[in-house]
């Protein structure tokens, strides 16, 4: 983690998603200092979920934009605490979550001027902030606002040709038009409307940093060749905006230097100079030094792809924003919304939060899984608009949706479903059960699940409790003459703890789905190991 500083260095800041995060950088851009604070394990008290609280529409999706403010005050004092030597650092910069708006409330600009160093900053900025949970990139609750501001310009594409993008529902200037008109008096009593990185360069600042030419390229309001704010799409949004929004600078400058606050409270030295900060996916393309012809692709909370450009034509799909390294240049990008937490849930289902086990599974599974396709799209997704779990067959059919619940976390399931059966195999704590192997079916089903009541050839469930340790034992095919224990559904048969449903009336030989009995359905099951007999 951590060597306390000795030498000249910058810092570099991250305010994302789910994380701030600091790296101390020397002279030979070695890094020997890094920490960070995590939004849902660190900062339980303001209940995120990813970093996010995610309403119950759905659409809207929101950060407390204190919980920012307390997690740089955490890390500050960890630093402090290593005896990390702050005079030693002569410049600092960040990037923030791109098109995510904080709202300074009138009279804050005062607090930050004269922030005293016995206090914390969350302490003493509690007050300041119109909108206490602000809007951020995963929100796509501003349908009628995009819609409203394409028409005030003349369509999408004169707004993209424009500001670089057609409107997107997570583009600030959206959010804005969406805060006017559902709560006027919020934005009334608004002075100062930052994006998350021009924020966090404020905190550090003592006073509002303008916003950068290319985090300002997400906002649906910047005119991209001409680098000001548009005022036709500043008009269509909410009155006085320009004023709120304050001016607009390159992104490599140098707009002042670090609070007195920090001087006193954590020995910065006076000359340290803020640079400004800007989005994360512009920071992306200047770190990783793109050129022009390279492409790069980021896998994050969201999921990227970006590219130098030097003369832009922007499209309905697809964004052009402001290069952050020549701002003669552009950045090209494609935004994927479902990105890392999508990922992991779909691990956590299936394969208890463990990527060792998933990775296990993927290498169990034949390359290009048989055709067989799966999207995942847990929130409205931004290329294309959709949303839901969708799988498809090597035939281009649409599959029922697969469900699985793990009884208590001692389920793995390294199984792939195929419309002709199953090809992997379900393992229930190091119990393998081999479908094709013990499984008989009815070809004149009596009920709609496709199952005529419980095959012979189905051998005897059996639960065992104390659960035993996993073992690298497994079970062999089922003997002819077996039955299954009784009172259990037509359409349900235990097996080795799963059950296995029919999914139409037809030879269910060929119709087979694999999931887990539910707390619910078999509350005494759902602390039992099943093995085969």
């Amino acid at each position: 983690m951590a060597e306390p500083a000795s030498h000249r260095c910058c810092l570099g800041w991250d305010f994302s998603t789910q994380q701030v995060k600091v790296i101390a950088v020397d002279a030979d851009l070695n890094v020997f200092y890094e920490d960070s604070v995590h939004f849902d394990s660190d900062l339980l008290e303001f209940g995120t979920q990813g970093g996010v609280h995610i309403h119950k529409d759905g659409l809207t999706v929101t950060s407390p934009v204190l919980m920012w403010v307390q997690a740089l005050d955490v890390i500050l004092e960890k630093m402090k605490a290593s005896g990390f030597d702050f005079s030693q650092v002569l410049a600092m910069s960040g990037a923030g979550q791109q098109h995510g708006s904080v709202y300074w409330k009138t009279g804050a600009s005062q607090v930050l001027t004269s922030l005293s160093p016995d206090l914390l900053l969350h302490q003493q900025l509690q007050a300041c902030f119109s909108i206490s949970d602000c809007p951020v990139w995963m929100d796509s609750s501003t349908t009628a606002q995009c819609r409203q501001l394409e028409a005030a310009v003349g369509g999408a594409q004169t707004l993209s040709c424009l500001t670089g993008s057609r409107a997107y529902e997570r583009f600030t200037g959206n959010q804005i038009a969406k805060i006017y008109q559902q709560d006027p008096e919020a934005y009334s009593h608004t002075e100062r409307i930052s994006l998350v990185s021009s924020f966090a360069a404020s905190l550090f600042l003592g006073f509002y940093s303008p916003i950068d030419y290319s985090d300002g390229s997400g906002m649906n309001l910047l005119q991209i060749h001409d680098k000001v704010w548009s005022q036709v799409c500043l008009d269509a949004c909410a009155p006085h905006l320009e004023e709120k929004l304050g001016l607009l600078v390159p992104s490599c400058s140098v707009v002042g230097a670090v609070s007195s606050y920090y001087v006193q409270r954590y020995g910065f030295h006076p000359g340290c100079k803020v640079v400004a900060f800007t989005g994360d996916n512009p920071a992306s393309l200047a770190g990783m030094r793109l050129e022009e012809g390279d492409i790069a692709v980021s896998l994050g909370t969201s999921d990227t792809l970006f590219l130098w450009l030097q003369e832009p034509t922007p499209a309905l799909e697809g964004h052009i924003f402001c290069n952050p390294v020549d701002p003669q240049h552009y950045l090209a990008l494609l935004c994927f919304k479902n990105g890392s937490l999508m990922r992991e849930k779909i691990r956590d289902a299936s394969a208890s939060g463990s990527w060792n086990e998933f990775s296990k599974a993927l290498r169990s599974t034949e390359m290009g899984n048989g055709g067989n396709l799966g999207f995942y799209f847990d929130v409205m997704e931004i290329t294309p608009e959709i949303i839901g779990h969708h799988r498809f067959n090597a035939e281009n059919h649409e599959c029922p949706r697969q469900r699985f619940w793990p009884l208590e976390g001692h389920l793995t399931t390294e199984t792939s479903y195929r419309p002709c059966g199953w090809n992997k195999c379900a393992f229930f704590r190091g119990c393998e059960v081999s479908p094709n192997a013990q499984i008989g079916c009815d070809s004149s089903p009596r009920s709609c699940s496709g199952l005529r009541g419980p095959p012979p050839e189905v051998c005897q469930a059996r639960a065992e409790s104390p659960v035993p340790d996993p073992g690298p034992s497994r079970v062999n095919s089922a003997g002819p003459g077996s039955s299954v224990a009784p009172a259990w559904p037509d359409s349900l048969i235990p097996l080795g703890g799963v059950a296995l449903e029919g999914r139409d009336p037809v030879p269910c030989s060929e119709r087979l789905s694999l999931r887990m009995l539910t707390p619910q359905s078999a509350p005494v099951l759902s602390k039992t190991t099943f093995n085969v007999a």
